[in-house]
């Protein structure tokens, strides 16, 4: 059964490219504990994500959110949004243009205030999740207890500028856009060593096919099953836009404010948001005297693997949720 959607309506936002919005629509679910009744936990979607977390068919970071487990809905109260135009709840936004990561922090943001939300415990988020945590705790630096943007970074990089732009040529010029566009993506989240141990050059039952070629095909087929070409060129263009020194001159500039306690996770693998510039970032925070964290997950899986390896990112975030 589809989880419960709740609604809250934006009346008269502007974007951040001059682009007014009479009326918007945001939807969240709530785990857990009611609301202003225990710590408040935000989880950010990644780029196909929604603000299904933990349901037991389809919850995305159900291994790590639940009864007992890492983040515990017996003591947290857990609020996911869905990114305006992910079509999970069934809001089409085809001129994507208008909106960038920041907007969206923004409009969270405007929601948690409307919800009389003093406080969050914990913005957690993976991916373009991760990216937009960071903007909140620009946006609003005295919010946030624990900021945790896993496998991600404060800006979009050259690398996954031109990544998206590839991406979005795919989806402009080809007659099947989500099945080619996911299916390139996925050789960028894993890595070759992943997909070697997976498949080991192996071919299907009828031996039509190799095995990585039949799971390459699934994922596109699956997605496009699910999603919407509007959706994926949205989160795509919201993934190029993500840099919290938009409306700053500099790095430090943007977070000298922020009184977050900042636990950055990178994969050692991760050939979208590599570890070199997580690194990076914690060495910057150190000289500002930011209190944060840096931890690495190791693994032969790449970027995905902050949705594989959930033994490494339970240890790195039990001292925070325990």
């Amino acid at each position: 059964m589809r989880p419960e959607l709740i609604s809250y309506k934006i009346k008269d936002f502007t974007t951040s490219s001059g682009v007014l919005l009479n009326e918007l629509n945001l939807t969240y679910e709530v785990f857990g504990k009611p609301l202003h009744t225990a710590p408040i936990v935000v989880i950010n979607h990644a780029l196909t994500g929604n603000s299904d977390v933990l349901s037991e068919e389809k919850g995305w970071w159900k291994t790590i959110i639940g009864e007992n487990k890492l983040i515990d809905t017996n003591k947290y109260t857990i609020l996911a949004f869905n990114i305006p135009g992910n079509a999970y709840d069934d809001l089409i936004i085809e001129n994507y243009k208008d909106f960038s990561t920041r907007d969206i922090a923004s409009l969270f943001l405007e929601a948690i205030d409307g919800l009389k939300i003093e406080k969050l415990f914990a913005v957690i988020g993976g991916s373009l999740g991760g990216g937009i945590a960071w903007e909140m705790a620009v946006l609003k630096p005295k919010l946030i207890e624990n900021l945790i943007p896993v496998a991600c970074h404060w800006q979009s990089s050259d690398w996954i500028i031109g990544f998206n732009e590839v991406q979005m040529q795919i989806l402009e010029f080809t007659d099947k856009p989500l099945e080619i566009a996911r299916m390139m993506a996925m050789l960028f989240y894993r890595t070759p060593a992943s997909l070697e141990s997976k498949f080991n050059r192996s071919q299907t039952a009828d031996g039509k096919l190799f095995n990585i070629e039949s799971w390459l095909r699934h994922h596109g087929n699956k997605l496009n099953g699910r999603f919407e070409v509007s959706a994926y060129r949205l989160m795509t263009h919201l993934l190029t836009t993500l840099d919290i020194t938009s409306h700053h001159e500099t790095f430090e500039e943007a977070v000298k404010e922020i009184e977050s306690n900042i636990i950055q996770v990178a994969v050692d693998t991760d050939w979208l948001f590599v570890k070199d510039e997580t690194i990076e970032t914690k060495n910057k925070m150190d000289k500002l005297e930011i209190k944060n964290e840096y931890h690495e997950i190791k693994s032969i899986h790449g970027h995905d693997a902050f949705l594989i390896e959930f033994e490494q990112l339970e240890s790195f975030l039990k001292p925070i949720f325990k």
